[in-house]
């Protein structure tokens, strides 16, 4: 009886401590940064406002529109003039960063901001042969296997880099030519 009553009193101990084990790296692991939450959460809320924007459309299809006037403004544009990089860049300001601010499309890609993988809120660049450089661009909203489900402003359906409005489009992993992040923490304006 006094064996049972000391093994049930050690099996109680050590259940009541393993509580506290809990909260213990027991393994030697590397903690979990706070940045990235907060990158998580900044990619969701571009991709979340780049949703809002689907369905945009230009006035009378020559790159106008009220909408569309003001993504040229944020970067220093005026009306009629290509859009799509204008577009991310309206996307980031909105997101509460500084950069990036270009309507010039490669210009979303300098070797500093050069990613690997297609997060969300991530830059995806767009090479077309006819004018030997990146001429379009979009903003990543979530990988499914070997495709990128992207948000594009100046597209249209079939996916052109001259078109009318911003569109969710499904691309290739292989079709993307450049992905920038804009997003790494410490990025965003103060």
């Amino acid at each position: 009886m006094a064996t049972i009553r000391l093994l049930l009193g050690i099996f109680c101990f050590a259940f009541a401590g393993s509580f506290g084990m809990l909260k213990r790296d027991l393994l030697g692991q590397i903690p979990i940064k706070q940045e990235t939450f907060n990158d998580a959460q900044y990619r969701l809320q571009l991709v979340n406002l780049a949703r809002a924007e689907i369905g945009v459309r230009e006035q009378t299809g020559h790159n106008d529109g009220a909408r569309v006037e003001e993504y040229l403004a944020t970067v220093g544009l005026k009306k009629r003039q290509p859009w799509c990089a204008a577009y991310i860049s309206w996307l980031y300001a909105k997101a509460g960063y500084a950069q990036p601010r270009s309507g010039w499309s490669p210009a979303l890609f300098p070797s500093s901001r050069l990613a690997r993988s297609a997060l969300p809120g991530n830059v995806i660049g767009i090479y077309i042969p006819k004018v030997k450089r990146i001429a379009h661009v979009g903003l990543v909203e979530k990988t499914e296997g070997a495709w990128c489900l992207s948000i594009e402003g100046n597209t249209n359906l079939s996916g052109g880099i001259e078109g009318d409005g911003v569109y969710r489009k499904r691309r290739h992993l292989k079709s993307i030519y450049q992905i920038a992040d804009w997003v790494t923490a410490g990025r965003r304006a103060p």
